[in-house]
């Protein structure tokens, strides 16, 4: 099946990775997943942690937010909704993902997925976020996919907002 949308970002600098998470952040609500792709090291964290940082201090609020990579599961209440930052990497199959909670957390959150190839399936309506390293050390390519429209909506005027 053919994405609705698929756009292409070439981002120079960590910060410009930081900066698409920042615009993205106030646009999201509840039912919202991102899913996180790429090796690692390419900048999955980096981006969730920018994304889950711009959510709180956008209600006033400030945590630390560390990679979910041990603990699996990360929640924030950002003083609207429950943000969900989910790292699948040390799962062994995709039945251990019910244990998490997610599946009520993809209907009544925001939920950023690392690895999310170990869902057992991906959440309808869900953004796809592939990252590669770019030509640069600090630089980042990522692509965007959905079949929902409303991302494509989202992220053009991030990509605008980016230039």
């Amino acid at each position: 099946m053919r994405a609705a949308f698929h756009r292409t970002f070439h981002l120079p600098s960590e910060d410009a990775t930081r900066r698409l998470a920042v615009l993205l952040a106030p646009s999201l609500r509840a039912g919202d997943t991102i899913l996180l792709q790429g090796g690692l090291g390419a900048g999955k964290t980096h981006f969730a942690r920018s994304l889950i940082q711009a959510r709180l201090a956008a209600h006033g609020l400030t945590e630390d937010v560390p990679s979910p990579t041990f603990t699996l599961v990360q929640t924030y209440w950002d003083g609207a909704v429950a943000i969900w930052h989910a790292d699948l990497y040390r799962l062994s199959t995709p039945e251990e993902v019910f244990e998490l909670g997610l599946e009520d957390a993809f209907e009544t959150g925001i939920v950023l997925v690392e690895w999310p190839e170990r869902l057992p399936a991906p959440p309808q309506g869900a953004l796809t976020l592939f990252f590669e390293m770019g030509p640069k050390p600090s630089s980042r390519i990522v692509t965007a996919s959905a079949q929902s429209e409303r991302w494509g909506e989202m992220l053009t005027q991030s990509d605008a907002a980016l230039a």
